[in-house]
C-alpha cells in the first residue's frame, strides 16, 4: 500500500502499521463470517434471517414492544427503505404491526405482536446458544469487558454516518 502516490497537493495517506493491518484483516474477516454464521443458525432453526431477528429483538426490548420506524432503522443499522421491506415481511407473518405515530402523523410505529413475542421466545434460546458458542465461549470475563469497551469506542464514528 505504501507504493501509491498522493495526487499533487494532497497529503500522504496515513498508512496502517503492521499491527493495525493485522488487526484490520482480522476484524474484516469477523465482520464477514459472524453474520453469515448467525444467519445460517437462525434460518436453519427458526426460518428467518438475522436481520429480521434483530428487528424483533430490538422491539421486544422496548417498553410496549414498539418503536418509531426511523429510530428502529438507526438502531438496527439499516436504511428506512430496507427496514420497511423487512417489517412488511414480518407483518406478513403476523409478528409485527405498523401504526401511525400519535404525535406525528407522518411517522410510523412498528410494534411487536403477541405472536411475534411468542416466536421470539421460541427462537431466542438457539440463537443465544450460537452467540455463546461463536463469541463468548472464546473469551474470558476480562475479554468480554474489553471487547465491550473497544466496540463502544468505535460505534460513535459509525453512527454519525
Amino acid at each position: 500500500m505504501t507504493d501509491a502516490r498522493p495526487a499533487p497537493g494532497q497529503a500522504e495517506p496515513r498508512w496502517l502499521t503492521d499491527a493495525e493491518m493485522t488487526t484490520w484483516l482480522t476484524i474484516t474477516q469477523l465482520m464477514m463470517l459472524l453474520p453469515t454464521a448467525l444467519d445460517r443458525q437462525l434460518r436453519d432453526d427458526a426460518g428467518l434471517t438475522h436481520a429480521h431477528y434483530r428487528i424483533l429483538a430490538m422491539l421486544s426490548a422496548e417498553p410496549g414492544g414498539s418503536m418509531r420506524m426511523t429510530r428502529l432503522a438507526r438502531s438496527t443499522g439499516t436504511t428506512t427503505t430496507r427496514l420497511s421491506h423487512a417489517v412488511s415481511a414480518l407483518e406478513d407473518r403476523g409478528w409485527v404491526v405498523r401504526r401511525a405515530c400519535a404525535t406525528d402523523k407522518r411517522g410510523q410505529i412498528a410494534a411487536l405482536t403477541e405472536e411475534g413475542q411468542a416466536f421470539l421466545r421460541a427462537a431466542a434460546p438457539g440463537h443465544v446458544a450460537e452467540v455463546r458458542r461463536l463469541v463468548f465461549d472464546q473469551l474470558s470475563d476480562d475479554d468480554v469487558v474489553r471487547l465491550g469497551e473497544i466496540t463502544a469506542k468505535i460505534l460513535p464514528a459509525l453512527t454519525e454516518c
